[in-house]
């Protein structure tokens, strides 16, 4: 398993730095510009494994304060075992 799925999406919303994490299966540009617009509150969250009811697209998001949108993938976490020995 080389993905973690889980991904780091920052912006701004009115000049002030926000960010969180998402699970998802792929993302894009236009995919972090649409999330970025759901946790700034511009748009409703879908239902888990349901389509959005409308993507938010950069523009739309930037008439409301929603700037400077940047994702990357997760670090993926080794876990390994230490011996007490």
């Amino acid at each position: 398993m080389n993905r973690t799925d889980l991904f780091v999406i920052e912006y701004k919303l009115h000049g002030e730095p926000k960010s969180f994490i998402i699970r998802a299966k792929a993302m894009s540009n236009a995919d972090a510009w649409h999330w970025a617009s759901c946790d700034a509150g511009l748009a409703p969250i879908p239902k888990p494994g349901k389509p959005p009811l409308k993507v938010v697209s950069k523009p739309q998001a930037e008439r409301y304060g929603v700037t400077e949108v940047k994702w990357r993938e997760s670090a993926m976490l080794v876990w390994t075992e230490v011996s007490s020995s």
